[in-house]
């Protein structure tokens, strides 16, 4: 009898051996997994975060293009290049947005795109009016400013919202800032 009791004895020793070792490798194999996603997350976040980054930037290069086009077809600027060459840079920035734009299409949630494809309708008024394909007064150019700039804020939200950045970043304050503005040329203009 001694000896079957060794003998249950040494099976229950490697019985919890290899329990052990199980629970091991299976919790290792879960944290590594974890890790795994964990990592894929932060890379993608890291992927959006460039190319949301990257399209506002094209944005804003569009429309500082467009300002200077404006300006100069109006006669509020002078400037060294020719017209014929600011419309080519115009064009070239806004090829470069739309490739941008492209990027978040491809990495971004429904809500950032949509926002996106606003950012994109308000940035592309103000470079028509900027090219002369449509008409409008200094004030109307102005309000075209301010929706694009509005249409930013919308896609910031919705980029934080997406890459879960904790707090609030919308308000009236930001929206209401014309950052490249003209000043009316006469009281008409205002």
């Amino acid at each position: 009898m001694g000896e079957f009791m060794d003998l249950v004895g040494q099976l229950v020793t490697i019985a919890a051996v290899l329990v052990g070792a199980l629970t091991t490798h299976m919790t290792n194999h879960l944290m590594e997994r974890h890790r795994t996603r964990y990592a894929m997350l932060t890379r993608w976040d890291e992927r959006k975060l460039e190319a949301y980054a990257g399209y506002i930037d094209r944005v804003r290069r569009c429309i500082y293009s467009a300002v200077l086009l404006y300006e100069v077809r109006n006669g509020m600027r002078t400037f060294d290049r020719a017209e014929s060459d600011l419309t080519l840079e115009l064009a070239e920035a806004e090829g470069s947005r739309m490739r941008a734009f492209e990027r978040v299409m491809l990495l971004a949630e429904n809500q950032v795109i949509e926002a996106a494809h606003g950012v994109n309708r308000a940035a592309a008024a103000i470079d028509w009016q900027a090219r002369g394909a449509t008409e409008g007064t200094l004030e109307d150019w102005r309000e075209l400013h301010r929706s694009v700039f509005r249409a930013i804020n919308i896609f910031h939200e919705a980029a934080r919202d997406d890459l879960g950045v904790n707090g609030s970043f919308h308000s009236n304050e930001h929206s209401s800032r014309d950052l490249i503005l003209p000043r009316a040329t006469s009281e008409n203009d205002s």
